[in-house]
């Protein structure tokens, strides 16, 4: 997609990425501004969100690249951690939080990789095994356009034993894995949908045939794979609509390719609903059966909820009796009502999902 604007922070000219990135896209940089000349420029739009979406601002990192995943202390939380790459997305899905969690919301690529590269040296050398993954305050596949970063950081994960790397999109911005030495630590990973949701919900997205064609080619490549169905939408017809995505998504993919399949249901802050009725009059998925969780965000009830996961689990079962299906961001009464067990009787969710990395992704327990 062509962006409207592309703008450089001064402090970010000379580094690496910004002069590999200026060579090709010259011609459609506006120039040189700093951060907050950018950010004017977005809140001044009647859409912030629309016009973040069309501005690239390449700037720098001024925390952490590494940082442990923002779960709460009231649900079950997985013990993931990001790679923080940049902000925001191109793409368009109406119950984004990245819509709300930015000020302002602007397609921000973070170019002092020198810092990135010494954290992540510091990561492998822990014992401890880690899961981490550029697709929380992003999607992971966005920033290929531009650059060649999963170029870069899929032969770093390749030669070292405790880290396995998630790229999870909603795109099929894939070619440049195909030749690339992943040893299996890179795992290539989709939010999937019913073909209505994405239709509806997710704006400029790749097709549910088109992410699940790209999964298969991935997985020929020799990657592992996972699955995100989050965030499940609760309407009439949803339950026939889940299980045909499931069916199909076994039809095109192994189940031992499989590292992990998580559920999780539509949940947003309050401040997001205006946001939706603004900029998605058509959409219905704010007007469900909602209450208050214990994080704040509006949740379906919970028995809704359960008879959902208890749906979903049963029909990856049936297919996929092995793999590992997991809830995010759900208590424990969820876990035993829906899957029948909580992840503190197996030695806790972030234990689980590390044997599975060890497993798919020829991973090394420390010793």
């Amino acid at each position: 997609m062509h962006r409207k604007q592309i703008w450089i922070d001064p402090q970010v000219v000379d580094h690496p990425l910004t002069k590999r990135l200026i060579h090709p896209i010259a011609d459609e940089i506006d120039g040189v501004r700093d951060a907050d000349t950018v950010y004017r420029a977005i809140n001044a739009a009647s859409d912030p969100v629309a016009a973040g979406k069309q501005t690239l601002f390449i700037t720098r990192n001024r925390g952490r690249f590494v940082r442990q995943c923002p779960g709460t202390r009231q649900y079950t939380c997985c013990g993931y951690k990001i790679l923080h790459v940049g902000t925001f997305c191109s793409m368009d899905c109406s119950y984004c939080i990245l819509q709300t969690y930015f000020h302002p919301p602007v397609l921000q690529l973070f170019a002092n990789h020198d810092v990135m590269w010494q954290e992540l040296d510091q990561l492998f050398q822990t014992k401890a095994i880690s899961r981490i993954g550029t697709g929380e305050f992003t999607d992971s596949l966005i920033w290929e356009q531009w650059t060649d970063l999963s170029a870069q950081l899929i032969p770093r994960f390749a030669h070292q034993q405790r880290a396995v790397l998630e790229l999870k999109s909603k795109s099929v911005a894939i070619d440049a894995l195909e030749h690339l030495d992943h040893q299996r630590k890179t795992i290539a990973a989709w939010s999937l949908n019913t073909p209505r949701i994405i239709a509806s919900e997710e704006r400029g997205t790749a097709s549910l045939e088109a992410r699940l064609k790209a999964a298969a080619r991935c997985q020929k490549w020799g990657y592992p794979v996972a699955f995100h169905f989050d965030p499940m939408v609760i309407y009439p017809g949803c339950e026939a609509e889940y299980r045909e995505v499931v069916q199909r998504l076994f039809d095109v993919i192994a189940a031992d390719n499989i590292v992990w399949i998580s559920l999780g249901t539509f949940r947003h802050m309050p401040a997001l609903k205006p946001l939706i009725q603004k900029r998605f009059d058509t959409s219905k998925i704010i007007y469900g059966e909602f209450i208050t969780g214990l994080d704040g965000k509006m949740r379906y009830f919970k028995p809704l909820r359960i008879e959902l996961y208890r749906r979903m689990a049963d029909w990856i079962r049936q297919r996929a009796p092995q793999v590992m299906v997991y809830l995010c961001m759900e208590d424990e009464q969820v876990w035993k009502r829906s899957l029948g067990f909580a992840p503190s009787e197996r030695g806790g969710l972030s234990m689980m999902l590390d044997r599975c990395a060890v497993e798919k992704c020829s991973l090394t327990w420390p010793s």
